[in-house]
């Protein structure tokens, strides 16, 4: 099974950076408002380019530049290509990914699908009936800490916040 990773990001507005590991890279989506467990809600998702797979343990401050802001590693896992007809990649062309996330946090079935608004780096984030969908809980308000390290966005900003890049070690 392939890793995914969600990190918190707080650049220019706060959102939830969702990563697969699609050949060898980190396939990444900008979620602004987070998954949800609701399987009614649908959450736009904005594609921005492959990240390498260095990112995935990645939790600090980015300095100035691009992406400036804290981040903390949401969730990890693994995941599960739920679409037999076609690989990931085929489904990532194609803009329709189905899968199932095991992770700390999420669990179960999950889509992705391209729509027309927006382009092509528009895309919902739709979690698929099942067992662990649920109407009743919010996610992102609940377990706002990192399942790394325990830390919080805001426990990064402050009080001493290192300011990293995703290549140093991560026990600093």
């Amino acid at each position: 099974m392939a890793s995914f990773v969600i990190q918190k990001h707080r650049a220019t507005s706060l959102h939830y950076d969702f990563r697969l590991e699609i050949d060898g890279v980190l396939a990444s989506w900008a979620v602004p408002k987070g998954p949800s467990l609701n399987s009614a809600d649908k959450r736009l998702a904005m594609m921005v380019e492959d990240h390498p797979m260095e990112w995935a343990s990645f939790e600090g401050v980015i300095g100035p530049g691009y992406g400036e802001g804290p981040v903390i590693v949401w969730d990890r896992g693994t995941y599960e290509n739920l679409r037999e007809d076609e690989t990931m990649k085929d489904g990532l062309r194609e803009g329709r990914l189905r899968f199932a996330l095991l992770g700390h946090k999420l669990r179960g079935g999950w889509s992705l699908r391209r729509f027309g608004r927006g382009g092509d780096n528009a895309w919902l984030l739709v979690k698929l009936k099942d067992g662990f969908a649920d109407t009743n809980r919010d996610i992102v308000v609940e377990r706002p800490e990192s399942v790394d390290t325990g830390r919080t966005i805001e426990d990064l900003t402050t009080g001493g916040a290192h300011r990293a890049t995703p290549s140093d070690d991560r026990s600093a």
